[in-house]
């Protein structure tokens, strides 16, 4: 393992210089403020696209004994004008099921839009304590379904799709890849996992050796699981953690994406291995001296912007 990176230890050394409360101390609602409102400089530059649109996807929530009719937020990035239709990417993003917004993932989704010539789909899904596992999952799939049935309706293309997402949004894409896989009417062409959480428990190597100081903290990430579960028994269930699955042939080829300084590392290591058993066509691309998420952090960090062009690569490669 290399050393972090200096531009990742320059970040995380004001950070920890700083006494500040972690998210598991501040409460859902004030770590939702605090998340949407750090600063701009940090996130990947604002890019132009051709078209952004937010609309809502009605449906009916699965999760509850009794059927609930539900809005579910989207914003449709279309990076350039095209007669022909375009391959739509839907994105999940991150925040442990718990924090991250439409908003706070707004340039990542622009510079994916553009870099890749794809129209993402951004969902606005539900999230915990006020909406506990399965309601993520519920919302996930639908806006997936959704797309599957009306792409046409902003020029996408239904035989091109794709599913993305990163930290909680990486086990959101990787939960649907796996519901999907047998369904009658959806095909998935690729699947992009972003340092995703796929794992039942915290406890791996690399969430105890990177457990404090590296950005995401393990405390977070109990925290948040303590948030999404409704029970313990959830853990078992692959719609939470989607490393409890019992199989995993068949699925849509895969990029993995992960950091080498981040809690979350060895579960996308397991997922890219048990993947690759299965005889999925499978990559795995480890950051060396990163953290999580870095990406997210590209406004700083070289190796954030360097990934986004890289998933924005696969993602059109994927779509040819």
């Amino acid at each position: 393992m290399m050393p972090l990176d200096p531009q990742a230890k320059k970040l995380l050394d004001v950070m920890n210089g700083t006494r500040t409360r972690g998210f598991h101390e501040i409460g859902a609602k004030k770590a939702r403020e605090y998340y949407n409102a750090r600063p701009a400089n940090l996130a990947p530059a604002w890019v132009d696209v051709f078209k952004v649109g937010n609309q809502t996807i009605e449906h009916q929530t699965l999760c509850t004994p009794v059927s609930i009719p539900l809005s579910i937020p989207i914003r449709i990035y279309t990076p350039v004008e095209s007669i022909s239709p375009l391959p739509v990417c839907v994105f999940y993003h991150g925040g442990g099921m718990v924090i991250g917004s439409l908003d706070s993932y707004d340039t990542l989704c622009r510079q994916l839009s553009i870099q890749s010539g794809c129209i993402i789909v951004s969902v606005d899904y539900r999230l915990a304590p006020e909406n506990k596992f399965p309601a993520a999952v519920d919302d996930a799939f639908a806006a997936l379904d959704w797309v599957s049935q009306y792409a046409d309706s902003f020029n996408g293309d239904s035989n091109n799709l794709m599913v993305a997402g990163d930290s909680a949004g990486g086990t959101l894409a990787a939960v649907v890849a796996l519901i999907v896989r047998d369904h009658p009417t959806i095909k998935l062409k690729f699947q992009l996992l972003i340092y995703p959480a796929l794992a039942a428990h915290a406890d791996s190597e690399s969430h105890h050796k990177f457990a404090k100081g590296y950005f995401l903290e393990r405390l977070t990430i109990l925290w948040f699981q303590e948030c999404y579960m409704q029970t313990e028994a959830d853990r078992q269930d692959f719609r939470y953690a989607p490393l409890s699955a019992d199989d995993f042939s068949g699925l849509p080829p895969a990029l993995v994406m992960v950091a080498d300084h981040d809690p979350l590392r060895d579960e996308g290591v397991e997922y890219t291995k048990r993947l690759k058993a299965s005889g999925v066509d499978v990559e795995l691309q480890e950051y060396e001296g990163m953290i999580h998420p870095f990406l997210s952090l590209a406004g700083i960090l070289d190796q954030g912007r360097q990934a986004i062009t890289l998933a924005a690569n696969a993602l059109s490669n994927a779509s040819r």
